[in-house]
């Protein structure tokens, strides 16, 4: 029998959360999100995607860091299963705001823990990023390779995360499931990243930085297939045995920088103009994905290659953004 209680989904509004937020409408799973709708990015753009991706949804303007209030969203909504997506993101940026991570992805998910504790949530399912495995990385990346060498405070904060979910898994039995997600992309996604900075200023005939002068290669993962594989850990909890699990979340193919530019050039009928520069701090060389246990565990199964995901990206860019790409 279906749990009729909803699933809680943070983030609701972000660029996972809101195809996450269709994804459970669409199957018929009751859902609350929340969003504290910030300006690390255009608000608009949130509020735009929410509309366009799920209109009809429950969504609280809610901070993380809002003690109080969380704790009467959890009260009110009596979740049983959390996805847990809302974070500071960017590595970058986290050079420049290291303050915002700790506020979010320290403060916010140690409220996030201690709630889902307080009211016996079967199983928490939270974003992770392959950003965690850092210097340690050897490719492709497995759940078993140490991740004690972050390359970025972001990533530091990821990690983190992880040994609080295991901790809190060892000492109270909570499930916690964390997803190690791989360079997602899609239509509506975040305007930091690479597939819609590139595709924005390939379509407006501006020029792009390409660092390391383009010797990099990245696991871009479709948006759909992400979601494909939160829904399925989301229905695979882990056990009294082993209750804090990680799976990595990609597409298993790395892509280099050159190719990924071209197919945006191909897309958007027209030449990239490229600024060469050296390696960013905090970037790494090269991501790639063992997605090895995350099949063996639910069937996940990335299904789109970059030469089909990317060309809509370029189509929406120019819709949504049109004269302004």
């Amino acid at each position: 029998m279906t749990d009729p209680r909803p699933v809680l989904v943070t983030g609701a509004a972000g660029f996972i959360g809101a195809y996450v937020m269709q994804a459970l409408a669409e199957r018929g799973i009751p859902a609350v999100g929340l969003d504290n709708f910030n300006d690390y990015y255009a608000p608009q753009l949130k509020r735009d995607r929410v509309t366009a991706l799920c209109p009809d949804a429950d969504i609280r303007t809610l901070d993380l860091t809002d003690k109080a209030g969380m704790a009467a969203l959890f009260e009110e909504v009596q979740p049983t299963r959390v996805i847990h997506l809302a974070a500071q993101a960017g590595v970058r940026y986290s050079l420049e705001n290291p303050r915002a991570y700790v506020d979010s992805n320290v403060v916010g998910f140690t409220h996030m823990l201690e709630l889902c504790h307080q009211h016996a949530v079967e199983h928490l399912v939270y974003a992770s990023s392959s950003s965690v495995y850092g210097d340690s990385a050897v490719t492709p990346f497995s759940e078993d390779q140490r991740i004690d060498k972050p390359r970025s405070f972001y990533a530091a904060t990821k990690a983190a995360n992880e040994l609080m979910a295991y901790t809190y898994a060892q000492l109270y039995g909570m499930k916690a499931t964390g997803l190690r997600f791989f360079t997602v992309y899609g239509p509506w996604g975040r305007p930091d990243m690479a597939p819609i900075l590139f595709s924005r200023a390939v379509l407006a005939e501006r020029s792009i930085d390409v660092y390391n002068n383009g010797n990099m290669r990245r696991d871009f993962t479709h948006v759909s297939d992400i979601v494909t594989g939160i829904l399925g850990a989301l229905q695979t909890p882990s056990t009294e045995a082993v209750p804090h699990q990680v799976f990595n979340l990609g597409n298993h193919t790395p892509v280099a920088l050159e190719h990924f530019i071209h197919v945006i050039e191909t897309a958007a009928g027209k030449p990239a103009h490229k600024n060469y520069k050296p390696m960013q701090p905090g970037d790494m060389l090269e991501t790639m994905a063992d997605t090895s246990r995350a099949h063996a565990a639910f069937g996940f199964e990335p299904a789109t290659p970059l030469e089909q995901g990317l060309p809509p990206v370029v189509t929406w860019c120019e819709l949504y953004y049109g004269d302004k790409a």
